[in-house]
């Protein structure tokens, strides 16, 4: 792996070169831009889900000189697996490809996507919600243009909750544990929340902890630092506070997230909340159809009464994968810019992609959207401003694939009571730390 990453920052010396000469013209402005229809070539995309097909129809109409072969390659992870390994073979990379954003730190560290700074991509920054866009920065440089983001926010069961007593959602971390404890006297399978520490645990770990202030990963080249442990003040804060929630069995431990019981127990009101991305509504719906309308959405508590710090839950973006071959880098971009920040964006909103994009979000059709399922809600409103809330940096490291999936080895032990969260922790991080020597990488060195 060592001597891949090399080989990779070879090739990328190279290829950085040329995308500022490729792109001339016709990398400034917004894709209405006069010289856009001379834009031509033929792109290969790689992605997933929704709406592809008529963004890719759209972009065609827009740019007629472009004609695009889209190629649906599976997950997330099926996707950066697909692209690692493209990259590693030196054949069959496409031009522009979806990832991740957990994922895009790793191929910008391994030097096969483009810095987008090349296409002048950061003075788009501020037409983002800060947490689509920083978690696409490594070095501070854009690697990735956001498709989608998932502020963090708290859906709760107001039957639940009234039934409990409780009045009004927590704003508060500290308001939250003594709703936890509210829901739990109603009986013993009333839960607050769920949270097995399994590997599906891993995404809203990293949200909780960014939420809290921490930065765990730090990037200087191949050299990453990384702190995870209770040695960090925002981390110590944000473990204490679930050790206390399993120490007081206030959290249903016996649950893992998308599990069929887990869709059993929002669906049957037991687990009463959630504290997880925005892209969450499309999901209960499906999960828990026998709860529509008691369901609610609301800001995500605070450590401190007053603040708006927020967190990013999943989310994709567009990169474009370094290669030797730049004569489609123009229109690569080109498509880039149309779904990112274009009229593509729109097409992905419409199709139900939840937006990172602030000309969306804050969009009446968009804000006053009703919601049954949510007792006639405008849970686009909550949404919208979650998506404005502060966020600090945050890097995933480069290996976050391989970090998931081990997490729940580490951290269900926790959650079972075989291990106190903060041993875990440091248990988990020695495992990274060793993993990403092995790699290539100088970790903690």
């Amino acid at each position: 792996m060592k001597k891949m990453v090399k080989v990779m920052a070879i090739a990328a010396s190279v290829a950085m070169l040329v995308p500022m000469a490729g792109c001339g013209n016709s990398s400034k402005g917004s894709s209405s831009g006069a010289n856009d229809k001379d834009v031509s070539g033929k792109i290969t995309v790689w992605g997933w889900g929704e709406g592809m097909d008529q963004l890719v129809k759209g972009f065609e109409k827009a740019y007629p000189k472009v004609k695009v072969k889209y190629t649906s390659t599976g997950t997330a992870s099926e996707t950066a697996t697909g692209l690692q390994n493209a990259v590693a073979a030196g054949k069959g990379i496409p031009d522009v490809s979806m990832l991740q954003g957990t994922d895009v730190a790793q191929f910008a560290i391994g030097k096969s996507i483009d810095d987008l700074s090349a296409y002048k991509a950061e003075k788009f920054a501020d037409d983002y919600s800060q947490g689509a866009w920083r978690k696409l920065q490594v070095e501070g440089k854009p690697f990735g243009m956001p498709i989608d983001s998932g502020p963090m926010a708290f859906f709760y069961n107001k039957a639940i909750f009234d039934k409990a007593g409780i009045s009004d959602p927590p704003q508060t971390w500290d308001e939250y544990y003594e709703d936890a404890q509210k829901i739990h006297a109603l009986g013993d399978q009333y839960f607050i929340t769920n949270n097995s520490g399994n590997k599906d645990s891993y995404s809203e770990f990293n949200a909780m902890i960014w939420q809290a202030g921490a930065n765990p990963v730090k990037v200087d080249g191949e050299n990453l630092t990384l702190n995870l442990t209770v040695k960090d003040k925002a981390i110590k804060k944000v473990v204490d506070f679930q050790q206390k929630l399993i120490d007081e069995d206030l959290v249903n431990t016996k649950v893992g997230n998308w599990t069929d019981d887990w869709n059993r127990s929002l669906n049957d009101g037991s687990d009463a909340s959630l504290a997880i991305g925005g892209w969450m509504p499309v999901n209960l719906e499906n999960g828990a159809p026998d709860q529509k309308g008691n369901w609610r959405v609301a800001p995500m508590p605070q450590w401190e009464k007053g603040s708006k710090m927020g967190a990013e839950d999943g989310g994709s973006a567009l990169v474009i994968p370094t290669k030797g071959d730049n004569k489609n880098k123009a229109a690569a971009w080109k498509f880039v810019e149309f779904e990112t920040h274009g009229k593509g964006a729109q097409i992905m909103a419409d199709t139900g992609t939840f937006p990172a994009l602030k000309s969306i979000l804050d969009s009446d059709a968009f804000k006053n959207k009703k919601d049954e399922f949510f007792g006639g809600q405008q849970v686009n409103q909550v949404l919208s401003e979650a998506a404005g809330y502060k966020v600090s940096d945050f890097t995933f490291l480069p290996y976050s694939a391989y970090a998931q999936s081990i997490y729940g080895d580490f951290i269900a032990n926790a959650y079972s009571k075989k291990d106190k969260l903060s041993n875990a922790l440091q248990q988990y991080q020695d495992k990274l730390v060793e993993y990403g020597n092995g790699q290539g990488y100088s970790v903690n060195k």
